[in-house]
């Protein structure tokens, strides 16, 4: 489990330097405008916030009220880097839970 924690963690990691860098070399707004108008960006764009919107569930049951709203937030904001966070954090007590 050690291992997985360390992978999300990386992962986020990873994931946080793209976004950095993603932000000096291009518009946000135009680059999502783009990806929206396109079919398959489209797909690709529904398919990410249902993930979001998967997670935001799973945090909801997890977490007391208030800490559940600030991860949700964030999860719509900055998107996997925090749900990769969040499970590298809450990894152990999710296998816990699912034992009993």
């Amino acid at each position: 489990m050690t291992l997985v924690r360390i992978a999300l963690v990386a992962a986020a990691l990873v994931l946080g330097w793209l976004i950095l860098r993603a932000m000096g070399l291009a518009d946000f707004f135009a680059s999502f405008a783009r990806i929206g108008a396109d079919p398959w960006g489209l797909v690709s764009l529904v398919d990410l916030y249902l993930g979001f919107a998967i997670l935001a569930v799973i945090i909801a049951t997890v977490e007391r009220r208030l800490p559940a709203l600030v991860w949700i937030v964030g999860l719509f904001v900055l998107g996997n880097l925090l749900g990769a966070v969040w499970f590298a954090w809450r990894l152990p007590m999710l296998f816990q839970k699912l034992k009993a």
